[in-house]
């Protein structure tokens, strides 16, 4: 198959004209392939994300087909028959009857049961993420699986698990509530269910649903409680699992899992407003994975979004249906539409329409007037790869204290087509010791360190003790700029602690140094400065993971005199910003004539001592003519040679 690369052209359409595809078209037939076809056609309306999604489900259709030796899976029909089937018989506990499923919805349940395992009749997705704006029927459809899971794919299983979890006990009844009425509905109206349901000894109670004669049940919990210990789940439906909180005990689910046949993890939510959780980073890992069509690392895992593609089709109505897909439906068009609109203007008046952004256009941003920088900000400064040898550097540094990071800014100016531009890169120092190891860390702060730290973008403390180790940030640091030939022009840092270390600097290198105190007088500037530049697309950034969470927890601190970033809790790291805003106090002012690197009174004060040699012993130093020069040059050579002798 040809190499599909989307990392770039983020142009899905496009990119499905270049391939035939036609033997696909005419061998699957079913309803949701239909429905990825039109959506690749252009004849259904749908987000960038969804659109990958369609366009993975016909590419691995095409490596079933060539009988890729590296793509194990294969789409039965079969399976999807049998959900299609089973959810015309599910009925919805508010109207007490079967509703008719839209495409959209056929879709999630043929990727969720239709994609097997080649080597035995196993579910390829065991992990899923689904997300699409509030009001949508996500209760509905989660209730189908488990019911499906509890009754079908349980038949000759004993002793099998099943889950309906969410966040709070409010949250986790209503899923539960939904699917334990779904299954008494079909209980009392199908004989074929009524029967099987007196032959396992199933009864519903207000906690499970217990069949007693092979010991299988489907029980709620909620995160509130935790309590998934001792559950080995077949079948795992999160609702809201977006919520910050939600990723707090979910790797108990998963590990409960290993090794349980036909086992899956649904996660089901709308946008939040928390950005960087578990939920949130799933969806953007899941993107980048689509977008490298080649890449078969996380063929087991599932996402499906429906969202807009940006924060300002708030205004454009005729785009809604990408976020709200029941807008598809005819006879509900109008109404949803003139609904969501009204709903619109009065959040606006509110002012809350932010809010309105994350739970009816499904679009992940900052639900706060605090938040230093927009989420589409910091992704519009991306760039793939960015040359930083011989460059002239400005170097931000905020060291350690307790459980925080030593984050290390570097921002390199530079001229783009006439204007000033500035990238940004980092380097951080992760200490454990407050969190007791490298992995409650990593679940303390959201952030895979280890993984990132493989990629260049931090260290993981050497210290047996897991604290702060100032040897190995030395070294790094001096290795780093001795690697990269770096042009040090100014050495910026918070001074508070920061003592021994600056002193063992200060004796071993000769670049020059600044102090920035973290007082509102001395950072607002640089601070306004990076919020402005991230808006007018003067930054630049590397796609790094430590750099963007850090950029993403900054809020705005205000008082009498002005701004300065701060979190709203200690556990979220802003270390970096404040690096690089400490490296911006000067860094910023690069290109003007009057920035203290630019002053000619100052020109060879800020001079290496190398640069000062040579300076002094050149032309434009004034204190030799060049027949001098030449007459000292002379002479040095003939000193050296007697050395030699």
């Amino acid at each position: 198959m040809k190499k599909l690369d989307l990392t770039k052209s983020k142009d899905v359409l496009g990119s499905f004209l270049t391939f035939d595809s036609s033997n696909i078209k005419h061998k699957y037939t079913d309803e949701a392939t239909c429905y990825a076809f039109r959506v690749l056609e252009g004849k259904q309306i749908a987000g960038y994300q969804l659109q990958l999604a369609c366009l993975r489900h016909v590419r691995d259709l095409m490596r079933v087909e060539e009988q890729d030796p590296e793509f194990p899976y294969f789409y039965s029909k079969e399976k999807v028959n049998s959900i299609l089937t089973f959810a015309k018989l599910c009925p919805d506990p508010d109207a007490g009857k079967p509703l008719p499923l839209m495409p959209w919805q056929k879709f999630i349940l043929c990727q969720l049961i239709g994609w097997r395992t080649s080597d035995r009749d196993d579910k390829r997705f065991t992990l899923a993420s689904v997300s699409v704006a509030r009001k949508q029927g996500k209760t509905y459809f989660a209730a189908i699986i488990l019911a499906y899971s509890f009754l079908l794919e349980s038949i000759g299983m004993h002793n099998q698990d099943f889950l309906a979890a969410a966040n709070t006990s409010d949250q986790t009844a209503k899923l539960y509530g939904y699917v334990s009425d779904m299954i008494s509905l079909l209980i009392e109206k199908q004989p074929l269910y009524r029967e099987y349901a007196k032959q396992t000894g199933m009864i519903v109670q207000e906690k499970q649903i217990i069949a007693k004669k092979v010991r299988n049940r489907l029980v709620k919990v909620s995160n509130e409680s935790g309590k998934y210990d001792g559950y080995h789940f077949t079948t795992a439906v999160y609702d809201e699992a977006g919520d910050e909180k939600a990723g707090k005990y979910t790797s108990r689910i998963t590990t409960g899992q290993q090794d349980v046949q036909y086992h899956q993890f649904i996660k089901i939510s709308t946008a939040y407003e928390f950005l960087g959780t578990e939920f949130h980073n799933g969806l953007r890992r899941g993107q980048e994975v689509m977008e490298q069509d080649w890449n078969r690392e996380s063929d087991f895992e599932l996402w499906l979004v429906w969202a807009q593609d940006d924060e300002n089709e708030v205004y454009q109505p005729e785009t809604w249906e990408k976020s709200t897909p029941l807008i598809g439906m005819a006879e509900r068009h109008d109404s949803t539409i003139d609904s969501l609109m009204k709903l619109r203007e009065t959040m606006i008046t509110e002012g809350k329409l932010a809010e309105f952004q994350n739970k009816s256009m499904n679009v992940y941003l900052q639900d706060s007037n605090k938040s230093y920088l927009k989420l589409a900000d910091i992704d519009n400064a991306i760039v793939q790869d960015f040359s930083i040898d011989r460059r002239p550097v400005y170097i931000g540094f905020d060291y350690s204290m307790m459980s925080d990071n030593t984050g290390i800014a570097f921002v390199y100016p530079y001229m783009e087509n006439g204007s000033p531009k500035w990238h940004i890169e980092q380097h951080s120092f992760i200490p454990w010791e407050k969190a007791g190891s490298i992995e409650a860390k990593e679940k303390q702060d959201g952030i895979m360190y280890r993984k990132l730290a493989e990629k260049g973008f931090c260290t993981i403390t050497s210290h047996p003790q897991g604290m702060v180790n100032d040897d190995q940030i030395y070294r790094w640091l001096m290795n780093y700029v001795d690697e990269h030939m770096l042009d040090v022009q100014l050495f910026e840092y918070d001074p508070y602690g920061l003592t021994k270390w600056a002193k063992q600097l200060g004796i071993n290198v000769d670049w020059q140094y600044m102090p920035v105190k973290q007082t509102t007088p001395y950072v607002m500037h640089p601070t306004k400065f990076l919020q402005t530049a991230f808006v007018e697309g003067s930054i630049t950034r590397l796609d790094d993971k430590v750099m963007e969470k850090a950029l993403l927890n900054a809020v705005i601190k205000e008082d009498k005199i002005g701004i300065q970033v701060d979190k709203d809790k200690a556990t979220l790291k802003i270390d970096v910003v404040d690096a690089i805003i400490d490296a911006l106090y000067q860094g910023m002012y690069h290109f003007e004539e009057y920035a203290e690197i630019n002053d000619p009174k100052k020109r060879v004060e800020n001079m290496s001592n190398e640069a000062k040699a040579e300076w002094i012993f050149s032309e434009d130093g004034g204190i030799m003519t060049e027949d001098e020069m030449n007459k000292l040059q002379k002479e040095l050579e003939r000193l050296e040679m007697n050395d030699d002798v």
